[in-house]
């Protein structure tokens, strides 16, 4: 699980993520789960990053999910319609265990 805190914004916070996800994928770590609890503001940059993020991941035959979005990340993608794109969980252990099993 990857546990995000604090801002994810042009510069700093989105190469941070990317940089972060490209070192799992390196690891041949597949079943990404992304903690944005802790997440207390996202830009468009943010959003953009982790539309990549889960592009690069579904690519290499991985999985990218979300989990506890905060409200303020949660409307951003409702209103940008991703919301449908990402598996959004509330609960760790249901996302978890909703991995394919069959990947590593």
């Amino acid at each position: 699980m990857l546990d995000l805190s604090g801002r994810i914004t042009l510069g700093e916070g989105s190469a941070l993520l990317r940089s972060t996800i490209r070192e799992l994928l390196e690891e041949n770590r597949f079943k990404i789960l992304v903690n944005l609890g802790d997440i207390n503001y996202i830009d468009s940059s943010g959003i953009g990053e982790l539309v990549s993020a889960f592009t690069t991941v579904k690519n290499r035959g991985g999985e990218l999910k979300l989990l506890h979005l905060t409200k303020k990340v949660h409307d951003l993608l409702q209103i940008t319609k991703l919301y449908t794109v990402f598996e959004v969980h509330s609960d760790e252990v249901v996302a978890l265990n909703s991995f394919d099993s069959a990947k590593a």
